[in-house]
């Protein structure tokens, strides 16, 4: 049986070719095996400002649907509470967030668009926020609309609504999946404008 070559998401092999070689080496690292590794994408938005009487219209819910499956390429789920939370006018058992998990090969086209086409068409934009990582090296950040999305066309649109995006990493740390994200293209906050914002 002839041996295929696999033909890997571009910002996958730029980590494979380039920034895993970096990390090697910035981080005194023995083997490729203790490299961060990114796992898998989690994209999720809360729909209780769209909940009338704790149930979700259907135009709605399809809305979500839709752009969830036009970004991701994938269908998201639907999460009920499971418990009650009075500040938040939430009840167990109402529908509270749409949820999608990448891996594989559609976590590294999402992560692509997202850093390449998203981000850039943020309205004065001055980069992400670099301490929004957990202990783990799990980095979290927000939109606050879809329309940051060049596929999602808005005049269709009959909600507007953000979204929720974390980054997880395994066999890493806030230092190093930092480290990967930015040679990946990820457009922190650089050290002058934060110098800046002090002053």
């Amino acid at each position: 049986m002839a041996y295929v070559k696999r033909n890997y998401p571009r910002l996958q092999q730029a980590y494979i070719d380039t920034v895993g070689p970096k990390a090697i080496q910035e981080f005194g690292l023995n083997n490729p095996h203790q490299l961060p590794r990114l796992i898998k994408v989690v994209v999720n938005a809360g729909i209780g400002k769209y909940l009338d009487n704790a149930k979700l219209k259907p135009e709605v819910r399809d809305q979500f649907i839709k752009n969830f499956a036009t970004i991701t390429g994938q269908k998201p789920i639907m999460i009920i509470a499971k418990k009650a939370v009075a500040q938040f006018r939430v009840r167990e058992g109402m529908p509270s967030a749409f949820m999608v998990t990448l891996r594989r090969d559609r976590m590294w086209h999402f992560t692509d668009r997202l850093i390449n086409l998203a981000i850039p068409r943020i309205k004065d934009f001055r980069g992400v926020k670099e301490k929004s990582f957990d202990m783990g090296g799990s980095y979290s950040m927000g939109l606050t609309e879809q329309a940051v999305w060049p596929e999602i066309n808005m005049a269709n649109a009959t909600i507007t609504h953000g979204m929720h995006i974390t980054f997880v990493f395994e066999n890493s740390n806030p230092k190093m999946s930092r480290f990967v994200l930015s040679e990946l293209g990820m457009p922190f906050v650089k050290p002058e404008e934060r110098k800046q914002k002090k002053s």
